[in-house]
Order: structure tokens, then C-alpha cells, then sequence
């Protein structure tokens, strides 16, 4: 199994690249967003690679982080995603966004990828909510744009009240309700939020 390359970019296409390691060219299938930040042709990359054996082909998907490549698996285990729809919610969201998706549940913002519906989003969503916690990454500010709804919604309001900034107190709740889930009452979340802010301060 391969599971990382390093070597430099030989071609690249609508969804793939080819890196060549010592001569050898690995023809490596990638979101558009993985393939936006490689170098030009005869650059030096490093790709985290997830290698997936079927009966008839090996296929190699290629990511710059990995961190992404555990969002591409993650996505995989909900059903009615397989890798080209995984593929299609990494080039539409970034990391940041998808994360964000997932602890607010916002479907919407998972429904932009192409061949993604709206009970397919709503599914990822749903099912990704609990297991996406163990990867998923802090929230920077600057990506925080959504508006919650709901508990969390109410809880960025009453930090705002309070005197927080919007982006503070979103990235506040977000990263509550990645962590414990999206059940929390909202006063365990004003709380918690408020602790989290005072710590940062």
C-alpha cells in the first residue's frame, strides 16, 4: 500500500497528476483544490496518498495534507459517497469549511459540491457529526462566515451581547459543538463558550 509520494509533478489534468519518483510516474487522482496548489510541471511535491484496490485497477487520490486524505476516508463512511463525490466535497469546501459544515450541520453549504443532493448533505452532515471530532482541525477565525442556527445560533448571540466579536464567538461554539455534539443546551453552550473565551483572552 502507498501511502505517501515525493517526487516531482510531471502532468497535471482535471482530476489527476502524474508524479514522478525516481523515474517511475504515479498517476494520482485529486479535488481540484489539491491540484490548485501544486507546483508546475517539474516542482517537487509531496502528496499523503490513499491507495484503493479493486478487482480490476489500483487507485492512487493524492491530497496535500493528511489531514485531508482523513476527511477523504471519513467521507467514504457515509453511504452513498464513494470517491468520486468525496473528491467532488474536497474541491467545493475546504477543510476549514467542511468542518465548519459539519459542527453546524449546515447542509447547505455541503450541498454546493456537485453530485451532492440535499439528502445526501443532509446524511453527511448527520452521520459525520460525532466522528468528524477526533480530525478535525481548529477553525480559524477568518474562515468562520456561516450563520448558525438553532442552539448554537442563540449561543453566538448571547456571547455577542456579552461583547464578543462575531467570528470569536462562532469559533467559540463551533468548536463546542464539534467536541460534544450538537445536542448541548444552549446555557451549557453560553457557558462553555464563555470559558473558552476568557481562557483565550
Amino acid at each position: 500500500m502507498i501511502g505517501k509520494l515525493t517526487g516531482t509533478i510531471d502532468e497535471t489534468g482535471s482530476d489527476f497528476a502524474i508524479i514522478d519518483v525516481n523515474g517511475v510516474g504515479y498517476v494520482v487522482q485529486c479535488a481540484a483544490r489539491t491540484l490548485s496548489q501544486l507546483p508546475p510541471r517539474g516542482g517537487r511535491m509531496t502528496l499523503f496518498v490513499e491507495t484503493q484496490m479493486r478487482e480490476d485497477a489500483i487507485r492512487l487520490f493524492g491530497f496535500t495534507t493528511a489531514e485531508e486524505r482523513e476527511w477523504f476516508r471519513l467521507l467514504q463512511t457515509v453511504q452513498g459517497v464513494g470517491a468520486r463525490v468525496a473528491l467532488s466535497i474536497l474541491s467545493a469546501l475546504s477543510i476549514s469549511d467542511l468542518t465548519r459544515a459539519v459542527a453546524f450541520e449546515d447542509k447547505a453549504q455541503v450541498g454546493r459540491s456537485q453530485g451532492v443532493g440535499p439528502k445526501l448533505a443532509a446524511r453527511i452532515v448527520a452521520e459525520l457529526k460525532d466522528k468528524a471530532a477526533g480530525i478535525a482541525a481548529p477553525i480559524p477565525v477568518a474562515a468562520i462566515g456561516a450563520k448558525p442556527a438553532g442552539a448554537a445560533g442563540e449561543a453566538v448571540s448571547a456571547l455577542m451581547n456579552l461583547g464578543y466579536g462575531r467570528a470569536e464567538a462562532q469559533q467559540a461554539v463551533a468548536a463546542i459543538v464539534a467536541r460534544d455534539g450538537k445536542d448541548v443546551p444552549l446555557q451549557a453552550l453560553i457557558r462553555e463558550g464563555l470559558r473558552t473565551l476568557s481562557n483565550a483572552a
